[in-house]
């Protein structure tokens, strides 16, 4: 197979990890007889040190000649927020990207790792049975992309912002979670505040006609301030979650802490004709960029959900994730992860790692 990637490796930690991502995608090229050409890209502060813009149309032409984005970080350090580099990076860049190519389902993986368990924040009691929970967002509707407006009436300032769903949004996310849960323990969790919101109304009332379509997967309704208490009580009776724009944001990130570090989080995300792109879910970490530090399992991850969703090869994406929790097994482990017991290695030393369980 011959397949283009897009590299945006953006700034802080992003080109070391997107490196290290790059040596296990031309392991797996060799191993499996795929060729895969990579064009570099500037995204975030990176292009806007070059172009005066955080993703200028020289980056949007090479994601159209791609066959998949692998996006690494973008933004700087906290005490810059303020400077134009850096001022609304991460919306203008991610946000940009979204729209440009109408990324309407993002996908989260949560897994606590049996290696590195006891990093995991919860009690060993409540994560006995394991957790494995794939986490699916609506990317382009709700609050995001609703009116947004701040006015003042009679002296008293007010702000509005509108969530805005139809039946279309949510049937083409509710799809690809339904045959996600196929593919799995058959189980999917929609969830919404439908005892508040019209929107989640709507959202319940559109899940149960989609399930119609799928009568091998249980269908389970949740109220959202009971997910996120479930996520920390009883994360183990989770398989697939489903839920609209801003809960999944919410419930996304309560969820990446579970498997102890942002280091270990990919993420993808899929348009309709099933383009995509693919990123960690953690930040740039400007603190650390450039000392060997950063984790590359979160991008290495990324690759391998690129390969399974975007080019269709499971086998290959399976090799990447089976050669990652070996190599935990085994004690490889970075700063971010670390113990007494497993001392630090660096970026490339845990990438060569991953690489020599590959085989």
């Amino acid at each position: 197979m011959k397949k283009t990637i897009a590299m945006l490796a953006g700034d802080g930690i992003g080109p070391e990890v997107m490196t290290q991502a790059q040596r296990v995608l031309d392991a797996i090229a060799q191993k499996f007889g795929h060729h895969f050409t990579y064009l570099p890209a500037l995204i975030g502060g990176a292009a806007f040190d070059v172009h005066g813009t955080h993703f200028p149309d020289e980056t949007l032409a090479v994601c159209k000649q791609a066959d998949a984005i692998l996006f690494g970080s973008v933004g700087g350090p906290i005490n810059e927020q303020h400077l134009p580099k850096w001022q609304g990076c991460e919306a203008k860049s991610l946000l940009s990207l979204r729209k440009a190519f109408q990324f309407n389902t993002n996908i989260r993986p949560a897994k606590v790792y049996r290696a590195l368990q006891a990093i995991c924040p919860l009690k060993d009691r409540i994560i006995a049975n394991g957790i494995d929970v794939m986490i699916f967002r609506e990317l382009l509707g709700d609050l995001y992309f609703g009116k947004h407006e701040t006015t003042t009436v009679n002296g008293v300032r007010q702000a509005q912002d509108q969530a805005l769903y139809d039946e279309q949004q949510i049937r083409a996310i509710l799809h690809p979670a339904f045959k996600a849960a196929q593919q799995r323990k058959g189980k999917l969790h929609s969830v919404d505040k439908a005892n508040v919101l019209d929107t989640s109304k709507l959202w319940r009332v559109v899940a149960n006609e989609v399930a119609a379509e799928y009568p091998e997967v249980e269908l389970e309704h949740m109220l959202v301030d009971n997910c996120a208490m479930q996520l920390i009580t009883n994360p183990s009776q989770f398989d697939v979650i489903v839920t609209s724009n801003m809960f999944g944001d919410i419930l996304s990130d309560a969820a990446a802490v579970l498997p102890g570090s942002l280091g270990l989080m990919p993420s993808a995300s899929l348009n309709d004709q099933g383009f995509g792109m693919f990123e960690p879910s953690g930040g740039s970490a400007p603190d650390i960029a450039g000392q060997d530090k950063a984790n590359p399992i979160a991008q290495i991850l990324s690759a391998a959900m690129m390969l399974r969703y975007s080019f269709g090869l499971e086998q290959e994406a399976t090799a990447i994730e089976q050669a990652v929790e070996t190599a935990l097994a085994q004690g490889a482990r970075t700063q971010d992860i670390a113990s007494a017991d497993n001392p630090a290695l660096g970026t490339i030393a845990m990438a060569c790692h991953v690489l020599s369980t590959l085989g």
